[in-house]
């Protein structure tokens, strides 16, 4: 199991997010004296009897005056089992694209529901783009269960229709967990409740402490995209050249055989540096610097791969993208790709199809997709990427969108059919 577990929250707006996040923090002993006697001031000043936990994690000043997450925060914790980082994305439909952004690298998502509400179509929406991220694991908790009638029978429908939901997105039974939870109260939270009789599960920081998550759930060769080239060009150092960047998968240690994307050249590994100094070997995460045993025309967007699994440099390809700007993407678009550590320019062929997360279904030839929406692509590269799919491994098969003249990113997009996947995974919902 790992020592280290990222995970987000998503949800719709109002259904306390910010609140369980608040709470997961103060019960972990996690925030300061004094972030909790400001928080207990300024409940106080807006006329509470108890602290309103959601001002230890709403940060901006527009999400403390219109009581939403705009923006994604990311936070830190730790039990004497496990240590955690947590993003608090949004749950406005407007910042859907915040969501993806903060979720695209989680290995579990804890997805709210108000329990007075049920499954609502944000929801659905959430559900259906951490299918498309590849979300190994998932959390329902059903908050504020402390304010409805029957809260047993309301419990187990919602948890009912959110398993046939995830069901039809791919997921198994044993991925998922539901859990009835107050966080204004902190029932079934950290501590164990009184008052859900009905529920004899782990609290939601047992199930945290507990789940087991692979890091990488598909193994892969090294990955390793170049993101600096070092040459000190000093005395002590007249010979030096190194090769920066992060191990986006696999592993590497001195003597292994790798190969130079997408130029094909053959080299050995001869040292793995760090600020620290040398290391033996280098894994998924890890920011090192290789020497190579031979001087070889490296620069900052090749990719040193393992050679028995290289992937093969392409040009086109199809992707599932989330559209994340204003101005609606149309075919025969020209924008930025960005792969790693390349930036190369792109041409957006066809709008194969919009993915529709309320019904599951598929529009084929769409004219444009609009803002927050899910669709199939084909695109065009001007210089070749080295990329897994999607489903093989998410570092690697992920790219941005980019806006050549104002530098915003357009689009996050998946490389391969996510789609597809989603869609095959099981029965569309509702049958």
């Amino acid at each position: 199991m790992s020592d280290l577990l990222r995970l987000a929250t998503a949800g719709s707006v109002d259904d306390g997010k910010s609140t369980l996040v608040g709470r997961l923090l103060f019960d972990t002993k996690s925030v300061l004296a004094d972030q909790i006697d400001a928080v207990t001031r300024a409940s106080v000043d807006k006329g509470l009897s108890t602290p309103d936990l959601s001002l230890l994690v709403d940060g901006l000043r527009a999400e403390r005056e219109q009581g939403i997450t705009i923006d994604v925060a990311y936070r830190y914790f730790a039990t004497p089992k496990r240590s955690f980082v947590l993003a608090d994305t949004p749950g406005h439909v407007q910042y859907t694209r915040n969501t993806v952004s903060g979720a695209s690298t989680a290995q579990l998502v804890v997805l709210l529901v108000d329990a007075r509400k049920g499954v609502v179509p944000q929801t659905r929406r959430h559900a259906a783009v951490l299918a498309l991220l590849g979300v190994p694991k998932l959390v329902l908790a059903v908050n504020k269960i402390d304010l409805v009638e029957s809260p047993a029978q309301v419990y187990a429908d919602i948890a009912a229709e959110f398993g046939s939901l995830t069901r039809s997105l791919g997921w198994s039974d044993a991925d998922v967990v539901s859990i009835p939870v107050s966080a204004l109260h902190g029932d079934n939270v950290a501590a164990r409740s009184e008052n859900t009789p009905y529920y004899d599960g782990p609290t939601l920081m047992e199930h945290l402490e507990s789940v087991p998550v692979d890091a990488e759930p598909h193994r892969v060769g090294l990955r390793f995209p170049v993101q600096y080239v070092i040459r000190p060009r000093t005395a002590d150092y007249p010979d030096y050249r190194g090769y920066a960047g992060q191990v986006a998968a696999g592993s590497v240690q001195p003597g292994d055989e790798v190969v130079v994307m997408p130029s094909g050249i053959r080299t050995t590994v001869e040292r793995i540096d760090t600020a620290d100094g040398a290391l033996d070997s280098a894994h998924g995460g890890q920011s090192v610097t290789l020497l190579l045993a031979d001087d070889v025309d490296i620069s900052r967007g090749d990719t040193i791969v393992s050679p028995g699994d290289a992937p093969e440099p392409i040009s086109e390809f199809d992707a599932t993208v989330c559209w994340l700007a204003e101005k609606p993407l149309r075919p025969g678009a020209r924008l930025l790709l960005k792969h790693g550590t390349r930036t190369t320019q792109a041409i957006v062929g066809a709008i194969v199809e919009r993915f529709d997360e309320q019904e599951l279904t598929t529009a084929p030839s769409p004219d444009a997709l609009e803002l927050n929406e899910i669709g199939k692509i084909s695109v065009r590269v001007a210089d070749p990427v080295v990329a897994d799919d999607y489903s093989v491994n998410r570092r690697s098969g992920s790219f941005l969108l980019i806006d050549p003249a104002g530098g915003n990113t357009l689009a996050a997009g998946l490389v391969g059919d996510a789609i597809a996947v989603v869609e095959h995974a099981g029965q569309p919902a509702g049958v």
